[in-house]
């Protein structure tokens, strides 16, 4: 009880979380501190306090190796057959994980799904509470998931309780909620000490020995084990001045000196066994010659305790155990686990135990072990699968064998985000003989590498390397390998400085000329070099024949994201949507999350281009869902022209902030272009064209791919209104360049358009007008809106009030109808200034709903069922069902269908 008499208001904050699921609102909390300080004595005491909950549990174990969704296994196996009550995809991205059937490797987001939708289904009877303990250890597959479901509890009957040494050791848990652990009390740990040593001290030896461990319980706890008491009550016999883990580790192996050698073997094999399972534990024994008998005096001194599971007393005494070991006797230790381990249930432990028990390179073990790998990746354990490869590769008796493990082993590792194992296995890569093929895979990933690390300049560079040594034996990735640099490229953008991504395309082109593959990405490849070389004219026809090809292909293109640019380029806005569409339906159905929020920015922005303000939105919203549940959430650009657009002063700069430091910390010019467009946007908005045009002046500096139906045309207005109209007259020349090339309805209006802001006399009306019908044949909403004012305001000044009135209505009307509220505002000034008073906008109907609830209001009334908007926005159904009722109520509505009417 001493530990916890200091801990009240720990235990009131972990109590309170567990007392908040029950009432069906479910959080999570990170535990962490130094080793000892009490954290799976809090864990445990906290669960017993609140009756009612049906507890899963995991361990991480030191040492255990890294077995894909072991540890999730570990904590879901009670509780499994709740998965029968999943959506199909997710049953089966979970039972692929857990081994249970074959299948292609599951996305990560689409487990975590299913573990959260399981956790629902299993708190269906009562509450559950999840205890993760030692999570640094915990396998990274099985954290990913396990972190996933502990961020989307708000309306579950479910709490995580993680508890771990330090943050920093597991990535994945990032955002959920911290409580750090520290010493006791000086009242508390004088009667812990006191509780044990049972021998009257020197009050200066009791405050030294209580200020050096700091208060750490199991410091105070393991004190009197080997100690001379009588010297330490008169102050004679001080303990050694050490790091306190090491004073702790170093009073369990005096312990474990004192045991039966064969005593310690048996431990050293408890150690070495991961799971805890005491029926392996005790078949290895036996092939090491040692009986039940050998463990009594360890569990008799409190080291360890056998029941249904083998558990130390602290994964110190473990790791003392095992680190204090002989290298022989921990081979003998794994090599008893190996010959005790069923082959045909556990292959992969068992060659993991093999490997660790090799004395020497073996290459019946390495081969074993890259199998081992290609199980992990059919389960989705990327991570495990570099383990074991980086394994292989360390026991390949031939430097010929060891290279190219080592190589795929730093090509998982950099897939699975650990770029510094990545970077060192890609060392020893290089260090050994990998061949013409192998060098060229080694330059590709250096150069993902330095893409990776936020070196934009570099990044082209390296990849550009990499493809020249690739085009020797493997011409079809090498080209790959260039449209990737191109991509880099266009990416650093600005970043990388003036005329450097021109530069960077042309060395790009020369690297591997003359291509006769006619695949849609040598097509984009060839036409976004030409472009960037000779001009968009020249490339049209070239780029017009890739658009195409995508388009005819339905198969999954890590590419579309690049074709929907060049379809913007093209003025071609019918491929844009289908494009970015068929880019999101596929990302989405393949479980390709970490793609999917680029896709639904590029739909998006067609949504907006289009005056779909609300369907835009729904798709920003799934694109943060997506980007919060990997923990790499940031700002969408899509998020940022649909604030400019709605003219959001506040939150547009806010946003804009944010995402320029990102940028500049990325490398990612590409990304200040399109804020500079949403600012600009905002400015024309809000009638400030002078600061409007000092953006645009900037963003076109470089004339980028991509937005070149975007930026000028806001130059152009911005220097027409601001007085300053011979700045746009070279960019009015190439949108008219590009727009006859095009020959797009939409590149037409825009291009009369530009002509009209920079004329003078009757030409004007009539290119105004010509604007107007070309832009009604197109699907730009928005641009026609803004040509109706642009036309009402120009009447204004012309004196004729009555042809003016029409115009500024239309525009107002339309404007305020898509919710662009920024230039809606400027129409209503306009029309006030010729007398008329603007009809005031409608509220918005989810007026009084949270963000969330909107979200689901959204989805719901486009359609969705309550599982398809839970699969959308990666909540589980119950949470949906939750807010759909709150939805009903708070809008006053009787049904599903009254909101779909609503919208």
């Amino acid at each position: 009880m001493g530990v916890f008499i200091s801990r009240r208001p720990e235990r009131q904050r972990l109590e309170g979380l567990l007392h908040a699921a029950r009432d069906g609102r479910g959080g999570s909390v990170v535990v962490h501190g130094e080793p000892g300080i009490g954290k799976t004595a809090l864990l445990e005491h906290v669960s017993a306090a609140v009756p009612g909950f049906g507890h899963l549990r995991t361990v991480g174990r030191e040492f255990a190796g890294e077995v894909p969704y072991s540890a999730l296994e570990e904590l879901c196996g009670p509780v499994l057959d709740e998965r029968r009550a999943l959506p199909g995809p997710q049953r089966v991205a979970l039972e692929v994980a857990l081994g249970l059937r074959d299948g292609d490797p599951p996305d990560r987001f689409r487990v975590g799904l299913a573990v959260l939708g399981l956790l629902s289904e299993a708190a269906g009877d009562r509450p559950i509470a999840c205890l993760v303990d030692d999570a640094q250890w915990i396998d990274h597959a099985s954290l990913q998931a396990l972190a996933f479901a502990a961020r989307r509890l708000a309306r579950e009957p479910v709490a995580f309780l993680f508890a771990l040494r330090d943050p920093r050791d597991a990535p994945p848990l990032d955002g959920l909620p911290r409580m750090p652990l520290t010493g006791l009390g000086p009242d508390a740990a004088r009667n812990l000490l006191d509780s044990r040593l049972h021998t009257s001290l020197d009050e200066r030896v009791r405050e030294r020995i209580i200020t050096e461990t700091k208060g750490n319980p199991l410091a105070l706890l393991s004190l009197h084990h080997g100690v001379d008491r009588a010297g330490l009550a008169g102050g004679f016999a001080l303990p050694e001045v050490q790091p306190l883990q090491e004073r702790i580790a170093a009073s369990y192996r005096t312990r474990l000196a004192a045991l039966p050698e064969e005593t310690r073997r048996l431990l050293l094999v408890a150690a070495a066994e991961p799971l805890g399972d005491p029926l392996l534990l005790w078949k290895a024994a036996g092939h090491l010659g040692l009986g039940e008998g050998a463990m009594a005096p360890a569990e008799a001194d409190g080291l360890l305790e056998i029941g249904v599971r083998v558990r130390f007393a602290h994964p110190l005494v473990r790791s003392a155990v095992y680190c204090s070991a002989a290298p022989g006797d921990r081979r003998a230790a794994h090599r008893a686990l190996a010959d005790a381990t069923e082959s045909a249930t556990d292959r992969d432990r068992r060659a993991w135990h093999g490997a660790q028990a090799a004395e020497k390179p073996d290459e019946d073990i390495a081969t074993e072990l890259e199998r081992c790998a290609d199980r992990a990746r059919g389960r989705g354990g990327v991570a495990a699968a570099a383990a074991f490869l980086a394994r292989a590769g360390e026991l390949s008796p031939d430097p010929a064998r060891r290279a190219p493990r080592a190589l795929a082993a730093a090509e998982l590792k950099f897939r699975a985000g650990a770029a510094p194992d990545a970077l060192r296995l890609l060392e020893v890569a290089r260090a050994g003989p990998l061949g013409r093929a192998g060098l060229a895979t080694a330059e590709l990933l250096a150069a993902q590498l330095a893409a990776h690390a936020g070196q934009g300049r570099q990044a082209p560079l390296l990849l550009r390397t990499a493809a020249v040594r690739l085009a020797a034996h493997d011409r079809p990735l090498a080209r790959e390998t260039c449209l990737d640099a191109v991509a880099a490229a266009m990416w650093a953008g600005r970043i990388a400085g003036p005329g450097a991504l021109t530069a960077a395309v042309r060395a790009v082109a020369s690297a591997v000329p003359d291509a006769a593959e006619t695949r849609p990405l040598d097509l984009l490849l060839d036409g976004l070099i030409l472009q960037l070389t000779r001009g968009h004219r020249a490339a049209v026809p070239l780029m017009r024949r890739a658009v195409d090809a995508f388009l005819g292909q339905a198969g999954e293109s890590r590419w579309l994201w690049l074709a929907c640019s060049v379809a913007t380029d093209l003025w071609d806005e019918a491929a844009w949507r289908v494009l970015s569409e068929r880019q999101a339906t596929l990302a989405r159905e393949s479980g390709a999350l970490t793609s999917l929020p680029t896709a639904l920015h590029y739909r998006a922005l067609a949504h907006i281009h289009a005056g779909e303000f609300a369907g835009a939105a729904d798709l920003v919203d799934e694109a943060y869902a997506v980007e919060e549940a990997g923990g790499t959430a940031g700002v969408s650009c899509a998020d940022l022209a649909l604030r400019a657009w709605r003219g959001d002063q506040g939150g547009t700069s806010e946003a804009i902030a944010t995402s320029a430091r990102v940028a500049h910390e990325r490398g990612e010019g590409r990304t200040l272009s399109a804020i500079d467009y949403a600012a600009a946007v905002l400015h024309n908005g809000s009638g400030d064209h002078a600061s409007a045009l000092k953006i645009a002046l900037s963003a076109c500096e470089d004339d980028e791919p991509g937005f070149h139906t975007f930026l000028p045309p806001e130059l152009v207005e911005a220097a027409a209104l601001a007085g300053r109209p011979s700045l746009a007259v070279p960019v009015v020349e190439r949108l008219a360049e590009r727009a006859e090339a095009s020959g797009t309805a939409w590149a037409t209006g825009i291009a009369l358009r530009s002509r009209a802001l920079l004329s003078t006399g009757p030409e004007t009306g009539e290119l105004y007008a010509a604007a107007i019908e070309h832009l009604s044949r197109s699907e730009a909403v928005l641009h026609l809106a803004r040509t109706h004012l642009l036309y009402g305001e120009w009447l204004r000044r012309e004196g004729r009030r009555r042809d003016a009135i029409t115009h500024l209505r239309t525009a107002h009307q339309r404007l305020t109808s898509a919710g662009a509220a920024g230039f809606a505002r400027r129409a209503a000034r306009e029309l006030a200034a010729v007398g008329e008073r603007p009809p005031k906008a409608a509220a918005s109907p989810w007026g009084g709903l949270t963000a969330q609830e909107a979200r689901v209001a959204a989805l719901v009334a486009a359609g969705a069922t309550n599982r398809e908007a839970a699969e959308r926005l990666f909540l589980s159904p119950r949470t949906v069902d939750a807010h759909m009722r709150n939805i009903l109520r708070k809008l006053g509505l009787a049904s599903r269908k009254a909101l779909r009417d609503l919208r």
